[in-house]
């Protein structure tokens, strides 16, 4: 019999997966444990980068040693059950409010075995995945959930429970999760082995920095999901629907129609998702989590992006979603620190280092109504670079009739692509009911 890839086994598991939503899976353990899943597991976490972990090892070790000889000496461990996880790397991110994040990197060793698991459970539970759930699925991205928020603030769904979730990956409770994964499989070794990766980390919680760990946190909110998905169906009426919801893994957002008929299911969706979240040990976090009313000049955010009702130039209400004022000010910190970091660095070294971290921030945001925000940021990059050229020849000023733009943007390589692109599907108009 030939052998499968494992992109061919990863369809089939979501075929039958979402063709029989009540079959266990079993036999998992050895498709896992093979040198096609571990080599495409390394290529990924590889490919992803990151800092060694706790033992200290890289990517540029293993190399020096032989890969082939690494992923075989992992094999052998899960096979023979002698595999154990080493403990994570913790390191500390500061959060724009306040406080740190936690973040706990697994050594490359354990990233390639976290990595070989997802792609083997992934389609299983993907299957099972709801609509309004985006963050780190396949084929999914943030400007997909964007766009679906957009959408409903259109069709006039402009009130909003913006909520935010108490250190949710720190208080996942692993009992729970372990029996949410086994409903779909019956697999003593997966499940042995996810309660090895789970424990390396602590006794409760999903440690933010592993390949799993996204996977894993959509598992555990799928009931809230499941519950927002049923609310919607009952509450519909024909083709229009009263409520909808985008969440990326922590980060929800419920909108609601504006009619004042429908204050009752503002309050009941309010409440029945905080029910969902006390079964799962979740608490919500009330100093970050409120109701806003977008028809009031109100707004919220979300994934970065700052939404608005606002009269549009013709008349008809719209949706106005730009970058949230605080990733302006992240990016401009940033890109101030590599200018004061090497200030007698030739420009073109500087412009090397500042154009990626330009392009992914604008390549993001370019989806929105950033017109302004996006001239504000090219008049600022561009008196940084000027400022710069100018203290590197001992002089004053931003020499503006020394450096064109044009020379700028084609002499020295500096990014500048500023462009917007609406999102294709969001209508323009509120639509007739």
């Amino acid at each position: 019999m030939a052998s499968i890839t494992v992109q061919d086994l990863r369809r089939r598991l979501y075929v039958k997966a979402k063709s029989d939503p009540s079959w266990r899976f079993w036999g998992l353990y050895a498709h896992v444990c093979k040198l096609e899943t571990l080599h495409d597991a390394y290529a990924v976490a590889k490919a992803n980068d990151g800092a060694p972990g706790s033992d200290g090892v890289t990517f540029e070790a293993i190399e020096a040693a032989g890969v082939e000889a690494f992923l075989v000496q992992l094999r052998d461990e899960l096979v023979s059950g002698s595999y154990r996880p080493l403990p994570t790397r913790k390191q500390a991110i500061p959060k724009r409010k306040g406080g740190e994040r936690i973040l706990q990197i697994p050594c490359i060793r354990d990233r390639v075995v976290q990595g070989a698991l997802k792609l083997i459970l992934e389609p299983i539970y993907e299957a099972g995945f709801q609509p309004g759930s985006y963050g780190y699925r396949p084929r999914r991205t943030a400007h997909q959930a964007v766009e679906r928020v957009a959408e409903a603030i259109v069709q006039r769904k402009t009130r909003v429970i913006d909520f935010d979730l108490a250190s949710f990956f720190d208080n996942v409770r692993h009992h729970v999760l372990l029996a949410m994964m086994a409903r779909r499989v019956s697999d003593p070794a997966i499940l042995r082995l996810l309660k090895l990766i789970l424990r390396a980390a602590g006794r409760r919680g999903v440690p933010q920095g592993g390949p799993l760990s996204p996977l894993l946190s959509n598992i555990y909110l799928t009931p809230v999901d499941q519950m927002l998905e049923k609310a919607q169906a009952v509450t519909r009426q024909g083709r229009y629907q009263y409520l909808t919801y985008a969440r990326w893994a922590d980060d929800a957002v419920i909108l609601v129609d504006a009619y004042r008929r429908h204050d009752w299911l503002l309050k009941a969706v309010n409440r029945r998702v905080r029910e969902e979240l006390v079964k799962l040990g979740i608490s919500v976090n009330e100093e970050k989590t409120r109701v806003v009313d977008l028809e009031r000049g109100e707004a919220f955010t979300f994934l970065g992006f700052e939404f608005r009702w606002i009269r549009g130039p013709r008349g008809p209400w719209r949706a106005q979603y730009k970058p949230a004022r605080y990733t302006r000010m992240e990016l401009l910190q940033k890109l101030r620190e590599v200018f004061r970091r090497h200030p007698s660095q030739p420009v073109y070294w500087i412009i090397r280092e500042i154009n990626p971290i330009l392009m992914g921030w604008l390549n993001y945001f370019r989806v929105g109504h950033a017109s302004r925000c996006f001239t504000f940021v090219r008049n600022w990059v561009e008196k940084k670079v000027r400022r710069h050229l100018e203290r590197a020849a001992r002089r004053s000023g931003f020499g503006w009739k020394r450096w064109s733009r044009e020379w700028l943007y084609r002499k020295l390589r500096l990014y500048g692509d500023y462009r917007i692109q609406r999102l294709g599907s969001v209508p323009k108009v509120l639509p007739a009911r």
